[in-house]
């Protein structure tokens, strides 16, 4: 299958092409360009594995949490593809697109690690900065690829976040290890078996997770696809401003 993926919930811009397995990704830390390159990058992936627009099978997109306005900027771009291709668009977690890819990354790092047993999950704990005194955060099983949520994703003061066990060898991974002077790190310290607290959410993993919900049978149309801000006062979603439209045009 071939799948186009876009995560531009952060200072980091990515767009990514999954065909049958192989990855062609474009990466950058371009804060405030993402509207600039996202879909040059998206045709110049394309291009570089040979792929017309015609021949996706659907769109995925980093639905958030982060940067409003990066997340709203995915959503828009992936929508308008998937409308004028007519084809379903896969929303995924960014969150879930950083634990996997802090898995992908610890495994680089030491393949023969303690967590590296035959068939173990890794526990990640995923983290981004959500500034004004808060991060947002969620809790993961990663095993083969794939990221389970463990509870809910949330926007919590760092000082607020609980692990879902007490036991340690989490990973943690995310600008939101760095926010509060590291409070997040220091409180979990003795759970954490390894902190990248530079790490960011990249396309590559949109597309990962994306192409084994699109064999779960979980993509959507394009419509029915909606951000998650965690913040409900930030922005309306999707199914919000439809209800708000048709109550003013009832009134």
């Amino acid at each position: 299958m071939k799948l186009l993926a876009f995560e531009l919930a952060t200072e980091a811009c990515s767009v990514a092409l999954w065909v049958d397995g192989e990855v062609h990704e474009r990466f950058e830390i371009a804060p405030r360009r993402h509207a600039e390159l996202a879909l040059p990058w998206a045709d110049a992936v394309l291009a570089e594995a040979g792929v017309a627009r015609a021949q996706l099978d659907a769109i995925a997109v980093g639905r958030g949490p982060g940067a409003f306005t990066g997340v709203r900027l995915a959503i828009a771009i992936g929508q308008g593809i998937a409308l004028a291709l007519d084809r379903p668009i896969l929303p995924v977690s960014t969150l879930a697109a950083l634990a996997v890819g802090a898995v992908r990354a610890d495994d680089h790092r030491d393949p023969r690690g303690a967590d590296q047993v035959a068939g173990a999950a890794h526990r990640v704990l995923a983290s981004i900065d959500a500034r004004m005194g808060e991060i947002y955060v969620g809790a993961f099983s990663v095993h083969d690829g794939d990221a389970v949520l463990i509870g809910s994703e949330a926007v919590l003061a760092p000082d607020a976040v609980a692990l879902p066990d007490a036991d340690p060898g989490w990973l943690g991974a995310g600008t939101g290890f760095a926010a509060a002077e590291g409070a997040l790190r220091t409180r979990l310290s003795a759970q954490l078996a390894a902190v990248d607290a530079d790490a960011l959410p990249r396309a590559g993993d949109v597309a990962r997770l994306a192409a084994r919900m699109w064999l779960r049978g979980e993509a959507l149309a394009p419509e029915r696809v909606e951000p998650a801000y965690l913040r409900n006062q930030v922005a309306l979603t999707i199914s919000e401003q439809k209800a708000l439209r048709a109550e003013k045009d009832r009134g």
